[in-house]
């Protein structure tokens, strides 16, 4: 409807400039508009002030604003309008050889700015899926058609443009709620913006979500106690809602919570969708009645079928017309799910018509109904006036510098926190420092520790380094951290890997000190103070190589157990070509010489030892043997160490191979960016 001209009786002004109405002004606006002041039609929008019923005024009178169409075009220019048309998913099935399960199937519909569409249906039913196709997630093992438009176009939306919540929790166990909502603050919102803003929002969000009474309790996870599952769930909600992005997914954002805790959640989503324009869909597994009057559409599936989808007041009167009327005294969004539920057919409403017949009634009743037709005229007009391009500028991010200040800061205190990231692993290094020591207790210098020193030399630049791989389920942890916070464009690849080398860095300096002057001092190597800095740097590059090498184990196989294989795999193979177990020489010069020998860090990590220790000392002679034999005898003729170069080129090689195993683990994740859901589906199916 519309008003031919401004009308000034019985109104005032609302918020904002606009027209508020009374009920005489709107009785006569309303007069007006429909016959118009010249007998026409006006150009005035009229919209509920709440999009859905008109609010008492001050005098208990209801109102409505008024919004000028110019207005409208341009927040739909600044919103980001979704439509989504025959979308369907399916997967390879285990069962026959070329057959495929479908999980969804002629999906269509829409999500405008400012509203929520709620995504209802029973378990497996596919809301998880439709909302992955949305969100351009899916698996490479599934197969999907249709189409999905932004704005009318079809984009591929760029990092931090979208917000998706998914199930599964992914949060630092270790951190608070305040740190946790804090950090997320410094790395996603503008860098124009100042901290003490960053901050105030961050604890305008906590207060929101319920959660300032645990502000300063810790997550929780590997056995310890910290918040509930409910709690977590809105924490998670807290870091999407942050930015208010343009586009916002939850998959389950009640899971776990009451129904007064889902109730308020909801009705706060609400307000900041129509607050900031989001666009919002919302799977919903079984909302209560209050909840479920906050949603402007309602989306039904089931067994992947399209059961309903339209204003959701509409689908109490869609049922009804089908022969499934809602009874007064139980829930509707209760009733829609038992009618379509396909796990208990013995118990069902439907009496003896089969559940299948019944989703397959109300499916095609839809199709053949008004509202589908008003549906797909609706994704047309959508997609016929195009708005703006939906991109999220280098301006709105934290700068380089602020995103490795901020996730220095958060993985330093998440290692210092979490026991098995390095503590535990600082005390049985401590223990083996002791170990080995006192099995090489006092060396001495006589012919028979020959053989005891390069034994020891040996089990410190291998078997002692190896141990680095009891990390790997923190790594693990961490990845998933990373994974996620990077699919919603929080910060970057390099900036990741730049925080973690810097703040595990200190850790991995006290794990190779400590038990190295243990070691050293008990076994009695040499005495100078260089041959000791130069034992304990050696340690120390080598421990950050292998840190670095099950980062990337991490990155290529999340699968705790197979990683922890893998890893001990590969390094299994380079302490085998370092040349201790086969000399140099007597290497197979396919594969075990070339390339491993030269690859591995094992090798340069023993033969600067080896230099380190033997250089310098002369042994005592044995029966049959030389008077003396000097370090070049033993190093050229006994251990085969190139003697053209000295232990500091092998050390220099040592942190050069640490530079270059971040730079693969930066390409590495760049890479599994796009090849990660094929390796998973090969995963798949060779477990079938």
């Amino acid at each position: 409807m519309s008003l031919g001209r401004e009308v000034n009786d019985g109104g005032d002004r609302g918020k904002h400039g606009w027209l508020r109405l009374t009920r005489r002004g709107w009785e006569e606006a309303l007069s007006d508009a429909v016959r118009g002041s010249d007998g026409g039609f006006g150009c005035w929008n009229l919209v509920h002030n709440n999009e859905v019923f008109p609010e008492p005024d001050g005098d208990g009178e209801r109102g409505i604003e008024m919004i000028d169409p110019k207005s409208l075009v341009m927040k739909k220019r600044l919103g980001a309008y979704l439509t989504w048309e025959e979308l369907g998913v399916s997967v390879s099935s285990s069962n026959e050889k070329d057959a495929c399960k479908t999980i969804l199937s002629g999906a269509s519909g829409y999500a405008k700015p400012g509203e929520i569409v709620a995504i209802m249906g029973p378990s497996g039913c596919g809301k998880s899926t439709l909302l992955d196709s949305l969100a351009g997630r899916l698996a490479s093992n599934v197969r999907n058609t249709g189409q999905v438009l932004i704005n009318g176009r079809k984009l591929r939306l760029t990092y931090g443009t979208m917000a998706y919540m998914t199930q599964e929790q992914v949060l630092t166990w270790t951190l608070t709620v305040k740190e946790t909502v804090y950090y997320s603050a410094e790395l996603q919102l503008p860098k124009s913006m100042p901290r003490s803003q960053k901050w105030e929002r961050a604890d305008r969000t906590i207060r929101e979500m319920g959660l300032q009474d645990s502000m300063n309790t810790r997550i929780g996870g590997w056995g310890i106690k910290g918040l509930s599952g409910g709690q977590k769930r809105r924490l998670s909600i807290c870091l999407e809602l942050l930015t208010h992005p343009k586009l916002l997914l939850l998959d389950e954002p009640t899971s776990g919570l009451d129904s007064a805790a889902s109730y308020y959640v909801m009705n706060q989503i609400v307000k900041l969708t129509r607050q900031y324009g989001m666009t919002v869909l919302a799977a919903i597994h079984q909302p209560s009645s209050h909840v479920f009057g906050l949603f402007n559409n309602l989306y039904l599936l089931s067994l992947g079928k399209t059961v309903y989808f339209g204003p959701t007041f509409a689908a109490n009167q869609f049922f009804a017309v089908n022969g499934f009327p809602c009874p007064d005294v139980q829930s509707p969004a209760d009733h829609f799910l038992i009618t379509i539920n396909t796990d208990f057919d013995e118990d069902h409403i439907s009496g003896d018509l089969a559940v299948e017949k019944v989703i397959d009634v109300l499916s095609e009743s839809y199709k053949s109904s008004e509202i589908y037709k008003d549906v797909k005229s609706e994704i047309a007009a959508i997609c016929e006036q195009e708005g703006g391009l939906i991109e999220k500028t280098g301006s709105l991010k934290a700068s380089f510098i602020t995103q490795c200040l901020v996730l220095v800061q958060r993985s330093f205190k998440n290692m210092y926190r979490d026991i098995g990231y390095y503590w535990l692993r600082l005390g049985i290094y401590i223990a083996l420092g002791f170990a080995v020591g006192t099995v090489f207790y006092d060396l001495g210098s006589g012919f028979g520790s020959l053989n005891a020193r390069i034994s020891m030399l040996m089990f410190v630049s291998s078997f002692l380094t190896i141990l680095a791989i009891g990390g790997f389920p923190s790594f693990v942890e961490e990845m998933k951290v990373f994974q996620w916070e990077r699919l919603n464009g929080h910060y970057g690849v390099g900036s990741f890997v730049i925080s973690h080398a810097i703040s595990s860095t200190p850790y991995l300096f006290l794990i190779s000190l400590i038990p190295g002057v243990i070691a050293y001092s008990l076994a009695g190597l040499q005495k100078q103070y260089e041959q000791f800095v130069y034992f304990a740097l050696v340690l120390f590059a080598s421990m950050l190589l292998v840190e670095c090498l099950m980062m990337i184990v991490a990155t290529i196989v999340p699968n705790l157990l197979m990683g922890i294989i893998s890893g001990a795999g590969i390094q299994g193979l380079m302490i085998l070509s370092a040349g201790f177990f086969r000399l140099p020489d007597d290497l197979a010069k396919i594969f075990w010489k070339y390339p491993m020998y030269y690859v591995s860090f094992h090798r340069y990590a023993l033969q600067g030892l080896y230099k380190n220790e033997f250089q310098g000392l002369k042994f005592p002679e044995y029966l049959g043997g030389p008077p003396t034999i000097d370090s070049d005898m033993i190093l050229k003729s006994l251990l085969q160490v190139e003697m053209g170069y000295s232990k500091w080129i092998d050390l220099g090689i040592l942190f050069g191979m640490v530079l270059v195993y971040r730079v693969i683990l930066f390409c590495i994740i760049k890479t599994t960016e796009k090849v990660k859901p094929i390796i998973r589906a090969f995963l798949l199916n060779s477990t079938r």
